[in-house]
């Protein structure tokens, strides 16, 4: 384990630049020579592209090709299927399956999206009735349904991770025809005629605020972690519908992060109201594994589109606050910063590294080194804090990038680069 004031000494003793302002672009386009994510790892820590690129396939590798009973979270299924497995829960999660699908368009890893991709659509898709078109959150790995309900964050990755497949390897037939099926998924997001009582749209259509889920008995309550701005404003620009909707859905999401962080930890809850509140329920009031994620939804949207100064101030806001626990940050805490845990977790590591990438080098350092000397997670909990580790990594090396469906000619990429 590496030492936290080592890390600290080494990024005051250097040159800290000014933080990049955030690519501000008429569209958002395929890219060319740029990544689409900052290369910390080679801005910051001087590492060589082959050192980045081994680091990368190393956590690749071992979460989706080692060990079955102890590394891998990755299941071929057949011939033409496979499922992420959370294994603490023994489940399936459209969550996890999301997370895989961006994880391989990212790494170019076709196999394994299609994979994925069709076992979520034969198994998680509800293909009738008043679910239709949406995906059931939870499946016991032999594919049958155990919670039909739906995250409105699965479908939210999942159709943006076919948007990217589209624009890296093209469209192909059936299911595989993955504009199509994006665009199939927003259309079912919107679709508030579900003739049942308590089912509803994944948006609340009036305020463009996307719902923690689709029902109506909930229809005050999101997830923070669920706002992520920069894939709504792709929709703004790459859905075959309601592109309008979708753009104003993307200011409603900068403008609910802004409510939902504390003044001065910067910290969010797991659950809220529209209005920003903590939404009490079982402590997710509270700033817990949800809440991780925030980190990286508002640094992704500075880097990709820089719309909101709001956020280079909130991201040295909340990561000066975890920074100053070192090593050791408890991996839960009241969102106003008290210690919920004394449990350190490597994906809240990896999400704060995300988030360096809107501060300068004294602030981000810290996490950036941490993601690159931590191991990859192994065991029963490899899960969450795999799959947050390995998006990390591919953030924080400059390759989370935008793959523009239906662009005949390469184009600069929206980044920070300098």
């Amino acid at each position: 384990m590496i030492s936290w004031i080592y890390v600290v000494i080494l990024g005051i003793s250097s040159v800290v630049g000014e933080i990049p302002p955030g690519c501000v672009a008429d569209e958002v386009a395929r890219p060319g020579g740029d990544p689409c994510s900052r290369n910390l790892f080679s801005e910051w820590l001087g590492k060589t592209d082959s050192e980045i690129d081994a680091r990368i396939q190393g956590a690749f590798q071992q979460l989706f090709y080692g060990d079955d009973a102890n590394e891998r979270l990755y299941y071929p299924v057949g011939e033409d299927m496979a499922y992420i497995w959370d294994v603490a829960s023994n489940d399936v999660r459209s969550e996890g399956m999301s997370y895989g699908m961006m994880i391989a368009v990212q790494m170019d890893r076709k196999e394994e999206f299609d994979r994925l991709w069709k076992w979520a659509w034969t198994y998680m898709r509800h293909a009738d009735g008043p679910r239709k078109g949406y995906f059931a959150w939870q499946c016991a790995t032999d594919g049958s349904q155990i919670d039909p309900g739906s995250a409105s964050d699965g479908e939210l990755w999942i159709a943006m991770s076919l948007f990217l497949a589209s624009g890296r390897w093209g469209d192909g037939d059936g299911i595989f025809d993955y504009r199509a099926e994006a665009n199939a998924i927003l259309k079912a997001m919107l679709n508030a005629d579900r003739s049942h009582d308590d089912i509803s749209s994944m948006f609340d259509l009036n305020r463009k605020v996307i719902r923690f889920v689709p029902l109506e008995s909930w229809a005050g309550v999101t997830d923070p972690s669920y706002h992520v701005p920069s894939f709504l404003e792709c929709f703004a620009q790459w859905a075959d519908e309601d592109r309008t909707f979708w753009a104003g859905a993307a200011d409603a999401a900068r403008e609910m992060l802004r409510k939902s962080a504390h003044p001065e930890t910067g910290l969010m809850p797991d659950y809220s109201d529209f209005e920003g509140k903590p939404y009490v329920l079982g402590g997710h009031e509270d700033f817990r594994f949800d809440a991780w994620r925030t980190m990286a939804n508002v640094a992704m949207d500075h880097v990709w589109f820089g719309k909101d100064p709001w956020q280079v101030e909130q991201s040295a806001r909340v990561l000066g606050f975890l920074g100053s626990f070192g090593p050791q940050l408890p991996n839960q805490f009241t969102v106003d910063g008290k210690p919920l845990s004394e449990q350190p977790s490597p994906g809240l590591f990896a999400m704060a590294a995300v988030g360096a990438q809107a501060v300068d080098r004294e602030t981000g350092l810290p996490f950036v080194q941490y993601l690159w000397e931590a191991p990859t997670p192994t065991g029963l909990y490899r899960y969450y804090d795999g799959l947050l580790v390995l998006m990390g990594l591919i953030h924080v090396s400059g390759d989370f990038c935008v793959y523009a469906p239906d662009q005949d000619e390469e184009a600069s990429c929206c980044s920070t680069q300098p």
